[in-house]
């Protein structure tokens, strides 16, 4: 009898876990997560939004007879809304009810990599040169307005989007957004704006930041913050206690593995994306601090030449003093760091 009853509940259970797989999505494979889509509509809403202001912004800049790289384009485009929309509506999306890794990627999708396409895009600039004058005043009043510059500030921005992932994981946040679809879709609102409160400034070329932010410094923050994104992963691949256990335990489907690995699987995901995308972060800042140095050797160069022009004595004196020792000294050229207004020039007049 003890195992006739044994065999019924193995059963019983056998045919609750098929009924889960049935009403749920299917074991993933390389197929069915490259073929696996379901739309989400305040998603879709906000990516025509943005592509549709950035493009008509394209356009505009274009038609009044400026250019617009198409490298920006494509990161804002391919990059940021890309990464929107693969975080969304993609395999992750399917799966994240039922799996904790595919909702951590969704997650650091949303909080470092779609912001970092976005921000190579530099929509503020984008929407000065495209605006009136009048609104792009008003755009840079915005920009450097109290409450954003709090927001903006650099260890400050990175403070929240620490403090946002953490909260996400271990505050009933998570849990609750599982069950709630209106929540669910507000924190992935509030993951994409944490990160691009650090990441659009630091890369924008309009003075969105203080003064002392020069690219070195902003090279600075970057690694710093590279080691400050890694934290959560870390801590989610390590935690003892399982995140939106209750939720996973119940929905976890035949197939799935052990939710405790489940979750060690999404903290590591974390992990690995944060440093991947520390890195083109890094090497944006080293190529902007390059050019604006390029920019500022050429001003440099065009300015020493015309104060050597000034110098030089005219023509006809060059001719009335040839065959004659020259009894005029010429106007003397002071020396570079005596008339630039850098950093460097103020360095060697400080030592000097």
């Amino acid at each position: 009898m003890r195992m006739i009853a044994d065999a019924v509940t193995d059963l019983s259970v056998a045919a609750v876990r098929g009924v889960q797989t049935a009403g749920g999505p299917a074991e993933p494979t390389v197929g069915r997560v490259l073929s696996s889509w379901q739309p989400d509509v305040p998603a879709l809403v906000l990516v025509i939004v943005l592509g549709g202001l950035y493009g008509w912004g394209v356009l505009r800049v274009r038609r009044q007879g400026g250019t617009w790289p198409a490298a920006r384009v494509a990161a804002f485009v391919l990059l940021g809304l890309g990464a929107l929309v693969v975080a969304t509506m993609s395999a992750l999306a399917v799966y994240d009810h039922v799996l904790f890794w595919p909702a951590a990627v969704q997650n650091i999708l949303l909080d470092l990599l779609a912001p970092l396409g976005l921000a190579l895009g530099d929509p503020l600039r984008l929407a000065v040169e495209a605006l009136p004058d009048a609104r792009a005043a008003r755009v840079r009043r915005a920009v450097t307005g109290r409450v954003v510059r709090v927001l903006t500030f650099p260890l400050v921005s990175t403070a929240l989007v620490l403090t946002t992932e953490l909260v996400v994981y271990f505050t009933p946040y998570f849990a609750t957004a599982l069950r709630v679809g209106w929540l669910h879709e507000l924190m992935y609102l509030h993951l994409l704006a944490a990160g691009c409160l650090f990441v659009v400034p630091v890369l924008t070329h309009e003075q969105a930041l203080p003064s002392w932010c020069t690219h070195p410094v902003r090279a600075a923050l970057v690694f710093l913050d590279g080691i400050v994104d890694a934290v959560p992963g870390v801590v989610v691949m390590t935690h003892g206690t399982l995140i939106a256990g209750a939720w996973y335990l119940h929905h976890a489907p035949a197939w799935s593995p052990d939710v405790r690995h489940d979750q060690q699987i999404g903290g590591g995901a974390m992990l690995s994306i944060a440093e991947l995308v520390a890195l083109p972060f890094l090497l944006s800042i080293l190529a902007q601090w390059a050019r604006a140095e390029r920019v500022q050797n050429a001003a440099l160069d065009r300015r020493l030449d015309r104060e050597l022009l000034r110098a030089a004595p005219p023509a006809d004196d060059q001719a009335e003093d040839r065959g004659s020792a020259a009894t005029a000294t010429p106007e003397r050229v002071r020396p570079w760091w005596e008339t630039e207004q850098n950093d460097v020039a103020a360095r060697i007049r400080r030592q000097h």
